[in-house]
């Protein structure tokens, strides 16, 4: 199926986290026009730096599309990327993080009204949990350091896009590493889907 005829040529600037959903929207038909250029999730560990790989790259990417969408969440930038977005006049994803996208506004407010020591998970979090959360925080070094990173949390939420028997077992098994009970939504990328969509408007 090839793109719809006239369509503009766009961008998505993403995070490298989100690089499985937005690929599998992309084979949507209203958005096969789509380019992707995705940054290293690592950057997450150092969000300071997101505003100015994004900027980079929106610069780079002036006068060659006809709309560019940031497919980042605030991510910890504290506001950083939003004045980077607002000088160069593109968008991102709502909210602080992409759990946000995932669940919904009104749906994730609610994990966090139910328990505020929550820990998010998606599905690229637990297929690589051991290099950005074990390795990268140490405690595959040093395990008694658990406490101090994860003491004031009180559960694991794993926001699956994909149904797998296979995820949600590794899942739990994330929990179990990091001392917490396990809860599992299925949130599918529909809320992704429905904030690119709302952007595109």
């Amino acid at each position: 199926m090839s793109a719809p005829v006239g369509a503009p040529r766009t961008l998505w600037i993403a995070c490298g986290a989100l690089a499985r959903e937005l690929a599998a929207l992309r084979r949507l038909a209203v958005w096969q026009h789509v380019e992707i250029v995705c940054l290293p999730p690592e950057l997450h560990q150092r969000p300071d730096r997101i505003p100015g790989r994004v900027r980079a790259l929106l610069l780079a990417a002036a006068g060659r599309y006809d709309e560019i969408f940031v497919a980042y969440a605030d991510c910890g930038t504290g506001g950083g990327l939003d004045r980077v977005l607002d000088e160069l006049g593109a968008e991102r994803l709502p909210g602080a993080h992409c759990y946000e996208a995932f669940a919904g506004r009104e749906g994730f407010e609610a994990l966090q009204r139910e328990e505020p020591g929550t820990f998010y998970l998606t599905d690229f979090l637990v297929r690589h949990f051991e290099r950005l959360v074990i390795r990268s925080l140490g405690l595959d070094r040093h395990p008694e350091l658990r406490s101090a990173y994860f003491g004031h949390y009180r559960r694991v939420v794993y926001l699956g896009q994909s149904p797998s028997p296979e995820l949600e077992e590794a899942a739990r098994r994330c929990a179990e590493r990091l001392g917490l009970a396990c809860e599992i939504r299925w949130t599918g990328r529909v809320g992704l889907e429905r904030a690119l969509r709302g952007a595109a408007a």
